[in-house]
């Protein structure tokens, strides 16, 4: 378990997230997981950015250090590795809606639902249930 002083330049709450999720792999495999149903290292891969496979392995080591994620052993393949969120994972939810509610409302090419935007308004809390319900 990574220790926030150990890895934190600061205490500042901007910070300690830039820490966690400094870059834009992190929260692609963060989406992947929360919204994509992703749980493998190779349905990460498929991803349409293409992120390298040093980079993945790294960046699910760093989220499972800061517990954001754990892995487990797949029931029907020893081999195959599972990720899932911790419950602190799970407490993105919010922030992960909110960043995808920023982006659907200021950019032009989002490719976020066309009625994402006025679902989040009139039922973030809905919404939010359903995101975790679904990752139960």
């Amino acid at each position: 378990m990574i220790r926030n002083s150990d890895v934190c330049r600061s205490n500042c709450p901007i910070n300690f997230v830039l820490e966690t999720f400094g870059d834009r792999w992190t929260l692609l495999i963060v989406r992947d997981l929360m919204f994509k149903g992703k749980q493998t290292y190779g349905g990460f891969l498929e991803s349409e950015e293409q992120i390298s496979t040093n980079i993945l392995a790294d960046r699910l080591r760093r989220l499972e250090a800061h517990e954001i994620v754990r892995k487990t052993v797949a029931k029907d393949n020893r081999s195959k590795l599972i990720y899932r969120f911790t419950d602190k994972g799970k407490d993105l939810i919010p922030i992960m809606l909110e960043v995808t509610a920023w982006s659907a409302k200021h950019d032009s090419q989002s490719n976020a639902p066309a009625t994402f935007l006025s679902d989040y308004e009139s039922g973030r809390e809905q919404m939010i249930a359903a995101v975790r319900a679904n990752l139960d």
